[in-house]
C-alpha cells in the first residue's frame, strides 16, 4: 500500500461517523469515496504558502510558490525581505500581497507573531494570534489549522468551493454564507475537518462550477 492510500485510510473512520449522522453525506461518500489527504508546511513557509493561495486556484499558487522559492531559495523570513519589489512581482505576487508576506516576515522577525507556540495554543488560541497580521483573516486562520496543524474540527466556512459543495450536497437553492456554513455543519462535530475534506472532494469529484 503506498504512503498516499495510507494517508486517505485516516479519513475513513471520520467520514463513516460522518455518514451516519448525516444522509447526505452517506449518499455522496459512496459516489465519491475516500478524499486525498492534503497536507501544509507549519510555520512560516506554510502561512506564505496560503496568503498565495488567497482568491488563486490551487494551480495558480503552486505556480506563483514556486516561482518564489527560485527566488529565494528558501523561505524564510530574512528571504523575504531580501526580495525586492521587482522579485515579487517576477514570481507573480500581487502588490497586496507583497504587502501581506512582508508585513508577515517583520512580524515574525520582531517577535509579534511566535508560530513556534501555535501547536500548543487551542483553535481559537491559534486564530486570535495569527489574525492580528495584516493579509490573515478567518479563512486563512483556518485553512492554517486544518491543513497545518492538522486539527481534526475545523470548518473553513467562508471558503467558496466549499460552499458550492454544500449548496450541492444539500440541494439549496442559493450558495450558504459563511454564517450558514457553520450551522449546516455543526451537527458534524467532532469532524469537521473530515467533513471539509470531503467537501472539496465532493467539488472536485461532481464537477461543480
Amino acid at each position: 500500500m503506498s504512503d498516499q492510500k495510507i494517508s486517505d485510510e485516516a479519513l475513513r473512520a471520520p467520514l463513516e461517523a460522518l455518514s451516519g449522522q448525516d444522509t447526505d453525506v452517506a449518499r455522496a461518500y459512496l459516489d465519491c469515496g475516500l478524499p486525498p489527504i492534503r497536507s501544509q508546511d507549519a510555520g512560516f513557509n506554510g502561512l506564505v504558502g496560503m496568503i498565495i493561495s488567497q482568491q488563486v486556484s490551487v494551480q495558480s499558487a503552486k505556480a506563483i510558490l514556486g516561482r518564489l522559492v527560485e527566488q529565494v531559495g528558501e523561505i524564510t523570513p530574512e528571504n523575504i525581505l531580501a526580495l525586492d519589489d521587482d522579485g515579487m512581482k517576477a514570481a507573480g505576487l500581487s502588490r497586496p500581497k507583497q504587502r501581506y508576506t512582508r508585513g508577515l516576515a517583520e512580524d515574525v522577525l520582531a517577535g509579534r507573531l511566535q508560530l513556534e507556540h501555535l501547536p500548543d495554543m487551542s483553535d481559537d488560541e491559534v486564530i486570535d494570534h495569527l489574525i492580528q497580521v495584516k493579509g490573515i483573516g478567518r479563512w486563512t486562520c483556518e485553512v492554517y489549522l486544518l491543513f497545518a496543524l492538522k486539527r481534526p474540527d475545523i470548518m473553513p466556512a467562508a471558503d467558496l468551493a466549499l460552499q458550492e459543495a454544500m449548496k450541492h450536497l444539500k440541494g439549496l437553492e442559493h450558495r450558504p454564507t459563511p454564517k450558514e456554513m457553520y450551522e449546516l455543519s455543526e451537527n458534524w462535530r467532532p469532524h469537521r475537518s473530515a467533513g471539509a475534506r470531503f467537501l472539496w472532494h465532493y467539488y472536485r469529484h461532481a464537477g461543480i462550477a
